[in-house]
């Protein structure tokens, strides 16, 4: 590796683990987490890859006090998630990037996760079906094994024939992944929110259609959604022994 490339995966490790000490600070800690956990395999890589033995003991002792740090954040999430006291809210800014489907709800998969609800109610538009469609390819990726999806939207009274066709496409198509999509269609929903039969509630203030159009079918982020940029949402997370509580 050059010594540019280096010095440029180097800055890239400092840049993101800034964030996660800003997050720390700000005791958003699922996000200060996975800045953490980032930050640290960019400085193990750092280190795997320098051939100056003198800043070796240094990145070591970075890596360490990270490491010990990360560890701390995860035990206590575990904790709160454990007693139903857990609740997490993800400010995403203007035009901020970094936020795909599988960031933002692989934290809260895990393989007791059987079933999905989807209340959103503009799942409708192109770029909205393309949204679940991309949300389903993260359940499918993901260490679970959801059998059901339950999708209640609100029908399009203008395009009724594309939502419908499309998500009978998106039924069909899971249906070969032993995945059934249910849907139901209200004409008062409001509200958006998914819900995992695991417990985890996450609300979304724009639901799922929270990226950005890009520029263009050819510009760095149509494909890969964290490098996407986002409008201006909030993120609430939290479980159903929390709302038992309250």
């Amino acid at each position: 590796m050059s010594q540019n490339a280096l010095v440029g995966m180097e800055s890239s490790a400092v840049t993101v683990l800034t964030r996660a000490v800003e997050l720390d600070t700000s005791s958003r800690f699922q996000e200060s987490l996975i800045c953490y956990q980032e930050g640290i395999q960019l400085l193990l890589d750092v280190l795997k890859t320098t051939k100056d033995d003198s800043k070796k003991p240094h990145y070591r002792q970075k890596i360490k006090g990270y490491m010990e740090r990360a560890e701390q954040i995860k035990i206590r999430l575990n904790q709160e998630k454990e007693e139903g006291k857990y609740h997490e809210q993800i400010k995403i800014t203007e035009n901020a990037k970094g936020f795909s489907f599988e960031k933002l709800f692989k934290p809260y998969i895990n393989e007791a996760l059987t079933e999905v609800w989807v209340e959103d109610p503009y799942i409708r538009h192109i770029h909205q079906l393309y949204n679940l469609l991309r949300f389903c390819e993260m359940l499918l990726k993901s260490p679970c094994e959801v059998k059901t999806i339950h999708l209640l939207t609100s029908q399009d009274g203008e395009n009724a024939n594309q939502q419908t066709s499309a998500l009978t496409e998106i039924q069909q198509s899971l249906k070969t992944h032993g995945i059934t999509l249910t849907i139901d269609y209200s004409t008062t929903i409001h509200d958006r929110e998914i819900r995992f039969n695991n417990g985890w509630i996450i609300k979304i203030g724009r639901g799922l259609d929270y990226f950005k159009k890009p520029q263009s079918r050819f510009s760095i982020g149509y494909c890969d959604y964290d490098l996407r940029e986002c409008h201006e949402t909030t993120v609430d997370v939290f479980h159903v022994k929390h709302t038992k509580q309250t």
